[in-house]
C-alpha cells in the first residue's frame, strides 16, 4: 500500500520521490475540495431558483467577527506554513499537525492581515449583502475544526481515565479519533451556521446531501490506498476470471497500521480480504453520480436528504456484513448497521412525512 503520497508516486512513476504527506490525510483534503465544489454549486443553484436568497449582514459595530476572523488567521498561518515547511525539510507532517508546535510568526502575520482586512471592511458598511455560497470557505473552516474537536472529545469521554492523568497526550495525540464524534460537531455546525443566517434547514440538508455522499467516497479512496485497516474479512471465494485480484481478495501489503505479517521490510496481510474500502469509494461516487443526475427533478424541499438517508443506510448495512467490525451480542449487528438501519428509517419516516403533508395540502384546496 501506499502510507504517504511519496510511496504512491514512486509506485506510479518507477521513481524514488521522498514525499511525507499521508496518503489518506492527502484524500481527506480531496474530500473537502470535492464536497465544496458541489456545496458551493448547490448554493448557486438553489439561490438562482428561488429556495433561498441573498444574505444580508450587519457588518459595523460587530468586534467579535474582527477577532474571530484574526483568529482564523493565525491558526492557518500557524499550522499551515509550519506543515509546509516541514514537508520541504522532509519531515513528518501528521505528528506536527496534532501538536501545540507551530510557526508564531505566520500565524501572527496572517491574524493582523485578517484582523485588520475584517475591521475595514466592517468600519465601510453598516450592512454587507452576500450570497449563501460565499459562506462555504467558513462553513468549511469551522466544520473541520468542530469535528476535528467533536472526535478528539468523544475519544477523550471513551477514554476518561486517561484523559485525567494525562490529558496533553490524549487531547493532542494523532491518535484516537471517534468519527461520529467528528460527524455530529460537523453536521451540528453546518446545520447551525444556515440556521444563524436565516436558511431553513431542510434546504441546507438538501445542499449538502450529494457532497456528503460524494466526500465519503473520497476518503474511502484514502482507506484503501493507505491500507488504514477498515477492510473485510478473509474472503474464502473463487475469484472470477474477469475480476482483478486486487479486487476480490488483498492483502494490503505495506498497509498503515502494520497489521498481518512482517515480510522483508513491511507488512502484509496472510490471507486476501474483502478490499471493502474500494467497494465503497465505488458505490459512494456511483450514488453521488445518480443523486447529482436527479437533483434538479427534485422540487420537493427533504426529498435529496430523505434519499440520501436511505441510500447510506442501505450502501452502509450491507458492506458491514463483509467487514471486520464487532458485532454486538444481543443484535448480532456492528454499531455501523444500527445507525444504518435508523438512516433509513429516517429517510423511510421523511418520505412518508412528505407524503401526508402533501396529503392534507392538496385536501384542503378542495371546495
Amino acid at each position: 500500500m501506499f502510507p504517504t503520497i511519496g510511496d504512491l508516486f514512486s509506485y506510479i512513476f518507477h521513481v524514488n520521490v521522498k514525499v511525507n504527506l499521508q496518503t489518506f490525510g492527502t484524500c481527506m483534503a480531496l474530500a473537502f475540495a470535492g464536497a465544496y465544489v458541489v456545496f458551493v454549486s448547490e448554493f448557486k443553484r438553489k439561490e438562482q431558483d428561488g429556495t433561498i436568497s441573498g444574505i444580508q449582514i450587519k457588518a459595523a459595530g460587530k468586534p467579535v467577527e474582527v477577532i474571530v476572523n484574526a483568529g482564523i488567521g493565525f491558526l492557518i498561518g500557524y499550522k499551515v506554513v509550519a506543515i509546509v515547511l516541514a514537508l520541504i525539510q522532509g519531515q513528518e507532517p501528521v505528528s506536527l499537525l496534532f501538536s501545540l508546535r507551530g510557526n508564531w510568526i505566520a500565524g501572527s502575520a496572517l491574524a493582523l492581515v485578517w484582523g485588520i482586512w475584517a475591521w475595514v471592511s466592517y468600519k465601510e458598511s453598516t450592512a454587507t449583502f452576500i450570497h449563501p455560497y460565499q459562506l462555504m470557505p467558513y462553513i468549511v473552516f469551522m466544520v473541520a475544526v468542530w469535528g476535528f474537536l467533536g472526535a478528539k472529545l468523544f475519544d477523550a469521554a471513551e477514554h476518561f481515565q486517561e484523559l485525567i492523568y494525562n490529558p496533553v497526550t490524549v487531547l493532542f495525540s494523532r491518535s484516537g479519533f471517534t468519527y461520529y464524534g467528528g460527524l455530529i460537531f460537523g453536521a451540528l455546525t453546518y446545520l447551525y451556521i444556515g440556521y444563524r443566517h436565516k436558511i431553513k434547514l431542510i434546504h441546507m440538508a438538501d445542499i449538502g446531501s450529494p457532497g456528503m455522499m460524494l466526500a465519503y467516497g473520497i476518503g474511502r479512496i484514502g482507506c484503501q490506498l493507505s491500507g488504514d485497516g477498515d477492510w473485510g474479512i478473509v474472503n474464502r471465494h473463487i475469484k472470477p476470471d474477469w475480476i482483478p485480484q486486487w479486487a476480490w481478495a488483498y492483502t494490503y501489503p505495506h498497509n498503515a497500521i502494520d497489521a498481518g505479517v512482517f515480510k522483508q521490510g513491511y507488512f502484509e496481510l496472510p490471507l486476501g480480504v474483502y478490499p471493502t474500502p474500494l467497494y465503497e469509494a465505488v458505490l459512494c461516487i456511483l450514488l453521488f453520480a445518480f443523486m447529482w443526475g436527479i437533483r434538479k427533478r427534485l422540487r420537493t424541499p427533504g426529498v435529496m436528504f430523505f434519499l440520501y438517508l436511505i441510500l447510506n443506510g442501505i450502501e452502509r448495512y450491507y458492506i458491514e456484513l463483509i467487514r471486520i467490525t464487532p458485532k454486538y451480542t444481543i443484535f448480532q449487528l456492528s454499531q455501523a448497521q444500527i445507525i444504518a438501519l435508523v438512516f433509513m428509517a429516517g429517510g423511510v419516516a421523511g418520505f412518508v412525512w412528505l407524503t401526508g403533508r402533501s396529503y392534507f395540502s392538496s385536501t384542503k384546496q378542495i371546495p
